[in-house]
C-alpha cells in the first residue's frame, strides 16, 4: 500500500558554497532514500532550501562589503547549482527569506505564544564591542563551567553535551573577531522546553529499536536538563516577530534556529501552492498513516529530536500547558531522525580557512557526481566519523565503480551487441545460470529493506555483492570463448543482461546518473530515474529565486522486470573514468596550496 513520506533535509546555511562533508551528512543519504521509497511506489515529499538569516549572515556580507541580502541571494543560487549537479532529487529546494516561509513562521510563533509556550524573558545578551550587533551563542567560544572543556560553545559543549548560556562560560571569546562580548540585559521570547519533558520522554522512548542508537541516545541524554530556550534576538536580519509592540521594532528578531526548522513546514507549503493545490502538504503533515524522516549531521541533532517535536507538539496543543492547535491544524512530529556522524579529510577537520576542503563544485567539475555519491555510501559517515582520503576515493573508483560495476555492463552489452545486435534469447539454463538468476532477484528484498531504514552501506554492500557473483560467473563460463557454440553463448549473456538490469535498479538510488545510461544501453526507452533542475520562479511577481524542482514520475520500480529477448540494444559507452594515480597527488597538492 502506497504511504506518504516526508523526506525533511538540513537546511545548508546560505554563508558559502557547501564542501563535501556537508553533503555527506544531509544531501546524499537523503536523496538516496527518497529515490528508493519513490521506486517502492510511496508518495514523497523532499524539501529543504537554503538557511539564509542570522548574525552570520550578516558578519560575511560584512566581510564582503554587501548586503546580507546580497550574500543569500548568491548562495543560494550556488548551493542550489551544487545540489543539482549531485542529482539531489527535491520536489522543492527553496529558501528562508520567502513571504512564505516569514508567514508559516509567524503562525507557528503565534500558536506556540496563545498556548502558553512562548513567554517574554529579560536576560544577558552577548553584544560585540566594535560592531553593537548581538553575537550569536554559537559564536561565542570559551571553558565549560560543567565539564572544563576548553572550546565550548555559547550553546552547548560538545564535550560533555550540555545545553548552555553564553554568560556561563568562562573565558568567553568571540570566535569573529577575538573580543570579549559584553553581556547586557535584553528581553527576549523564550520556548518553555521543559513544558515538554513528559512528552517528549514517552516520544523519544517509544523509537527504541527503530533510531539510529547514537541519535536516540543523544536525544534522551539532553531529557534531564531541559531549559527554556531563547527564540528571538537583537538584529536586524530575520523574521519579524508577529506582537504588537515588538513586530515595529527594527532590531527584534525571531532567532534563525527557530525560524530554520519551520522552514520544513512552509518549503511543503510552497510546494502544495506551486503544484496547483495548496492543501496538498496536509497529506504529509496531518495524515496519521503519513511518515516523516529527518537527514542532518550529528550537531544538529538536538534541533530535530527534541526542539522541533516540542515546537510541533506545543502548536497542536500538545504538552503540559495543553491548548488548540493552531489555524493549520495539529501537525506530525518527526517519525525518525536520520544523523550521519562527521567526515573529516585527509584526517583533518574540514576547515575552509586553512584550505582543508573541497567543494562540492571544484569536485564535480573534476569528477563524476556518482563517484562522489558512491563513495559517501559506502564509506561515509553513516554511524561513526570517517575520514575521506584521495587514495581510497582513486581506489574506489578504479577498483569498484569501474572494475567491478563498469566492466560487467560494458563486456556484457558489448559481447551481445557485437553478436547479436539485442538481448538475445536464453536456451536451456544450468545449474550455474539459474543459481546467479535467483541469487539477483533475491536481492532485491534485503537491499530494500536496508534502504528503509536507512542503512546505505549494507544495502550498497549487498546490491556490489551481486555485481561481484556476475563477474565470477562471467569469468567462469567464459562466453568469449563460444564462438562455435551461439547457443550456449546466447544464454551466458541473457543471464548477464538480466543480472545488469536488476543490479541496475538496485544501484539506482545510489547511482541514478550511471544508471540512466545502463538504461538506455539495455534499449529502454523514456526516463528511467528523474533528475533535478533549477527553475526560477517569484512570489506575485517579486524578485525571481531559483528553486530546484523535478519531474520524478520516472519508470524506475523496485521490483525484478524480466528483460526481453530482442530488445536492441543502444552503443555501449563508459560508466566512469579510470582515475590516474596521479590525482592523488595532485589533489593533496591543492589542499597543501593557499588557494586550496
Amino acid at each position: 500500500m502506497s504511504q506518504h513520506i516526508l523526506t525533511a533535509v538540513a537546511w545548508p546555511y546560505a554563508n558559502g558554497p557547501r564542501h563535501i562533508g556537508h553533503v555527506s551528512g544531509f544531501g546524499v543519504p537523503s536523496d538516496v532514500f527518497s529515490r528508493y521509497q519513490r521506486m517502492a511506489g510511496n508518495k514523497v515529499l523532499m524539501v529543504s532550501g537554503t538557511d539564509e538569516h542570522g548574525t552570520p549572515i550578516q558578519v560575511q556580507a560584512d566581510k564582503e562589503g554587501v548586503s546580507a541580502r546580497e550574500l543569500a541571494d548568491r548562495y543560494n543560487r550556488v548551493i542550489a547549482e551544487d545540489l543539482t549537479g549531485l542529482g539531489l532529487s527535491y520536489d522543492l529546494f527553496t529558501r528562508t527569506t520567502t513571504q512564505n516561509h516569514y508567514a508559516v513562521t509567524q503562525e507557528i510563533f503565534k500558536g506556540l505564544f496563545n498556548n502558553g509556550y512562548i513567554f517574554p524573558k529579560t536576560t544577558m545578551g552577548a553584544i560585540s564591542p566594535s560592531t553593537g550587533r548581538t553575537l550569536p551563542d554559537r559564536y561565542i567560544e570559551g571553558t565549560c563551567p560543567i565539564c572544563g572543556y576548553d572550546g565550548a560553545r555559547g550553546d552547548q559543549c560538545d564535550n560533555c553535551g550540555n545545553q548552555l548560556d553564553p554568560i556561563q562560560l568562562i573565558n568567553p571569546k568571540s570566535r569573529i573577531n577575538g573580543e570579549t562580548p559584553v553581556f547586557a540585559e535584553t528581553e527576549h521570547f523564550m520556548l518553555d522546553l521543559p513544558a515538554f519533558a513528559a512528552v517528549l520522554g514517552t516520544y523519544l522512548q517509544a523509537k527504541q529499536g527503530d533510531w539510529r542508537p547514537n541519535v536516540l541516545k543523544f536525544a534522551l541524554n539532553l531529557l534531564g536538563d531541559l531549559q527554556p530556550r531563547a527564540i528571538s534576538r537583537d538584529l536586524d536580519w530575520g523574521v519579524p516577530i508577529p506582537l504588537d509592540g515588538w513586530s515595529e521594532q527594527a532590531n527584534k528578531r525571531l532567532y534563525v534556529w527557530f525560524d530554520a526548522v519551520i522552514g520544513y513546514l512552509s518549503a511543503s507549503v510552497e510546494w502544495a501552492r506551486r503544484s496547483g493545490d495548496p492543501d496538498a502538504w496536509r497529506q504529509w503533515w496531518q495524515n496519521p498513516d503519513a511518515k516523516s524522516y529527518y537527514f542532518m549531521g550529528k550537531d544538529n541533532i538536538v534541533f530535530h529530536a527534541e526542539i522541533w517535536p516540542a515546537m510541533l507538539f506545543g502548536y497542536s496543543g500538545i504538552g503540559a500547558k495543553g491548548g488548540q492547535a493552531g489555524s493549520l491544524g495539529a501537525l506530525n512530529v518527526p517519525s525518525e531522525v536520520v544523523s550521519s556522524e562527521f567526515l573529516t579529510m585527509e584526517g583533518k577537520k574540514f576547515s575552509s580557512s586553512r584550505s582543508i576542503v573541497i567543494y562540492v563544485r571544484d569536485f564535480l567539475a573534476r569528477y563524476d557526481a556518482d563517484a562522489l555519491r558512491y563513495y559517501i555510501a559506502v564509506a561515509g559517515p553513516e554511524n561513526q566519523d570517517t575520514d575521506f582520503t584521495w587514495q581510497e576515493f582513486v581506489n574506489r573508483n578504479n577498483g569498484e565503480l569501474v572494475a567491478a560495476w563498469g566492466n560487467l555492463v560494458n563486456r556484457s552489452i558489448s559481447m551481445a551487441a557485437k553478436n547479436f545486435g539485442a538481448v538475445p534469447e536464453a536456451g536451456e539454463l544450468t545449474d550455474a545460470d539459474r543459481a546467479l538468476l535467483e541469487r539477483s532477484r533475491k536481492a532485491f528484498a534485503p537491499v530494500g529493506a536496508e534502504l528503509g531504514r536507512s542503512r546505505f552501506k549494507n544495502a550498497i554492500t549487498e546490491a556490489f555483492d551481486v555485481v561481484r557473483e556476475a563477474n565470477k560467473y562471467l569469468a567462469e563460463q567464459e562466453p568469449w570463448k563460444l564462438k562455435d557454440d551461439p547457443e550456449r553463448q546466447k544464454s551466458i549473456l541473457f543471464t548477464a543482461l538480466q543480472v545488469v538490469d536488476d543490479a541496475k535498479t538496485m544501484l539506482t538510488p545510489f547511482l541514478p546518473a550511471s544508471s540512466n545510461k545502463v538504461h538506455a544501453m539495455l534499449g529502454g526507452e523514456g526516463v528511467w530515474s528523474g533528475m533535478p533542475e533549477i527553475r526560477e520562479v517569484d512570489e506575485d511577481g517579486g524578485r525571481p529565486y531559483p528553486v530546484i524542482t523535478g519531474d520524478y514520475d520516472d519508470g524506475a520500480r523496485w521490483e525484478h522486470r524480466p528483460i526481453k529477448p530482442g530488445t536492441p540494444l543502444g552503443p555501449p559507452v563508459p560508466l566512469f573514468k579510470k582515475l590516474d594515480p596521479k590525482v592523488v597527488d595532485e589533489e593533496l597538492a591543492r589542499l597543501d596550496s593557499p588557494e586550496g
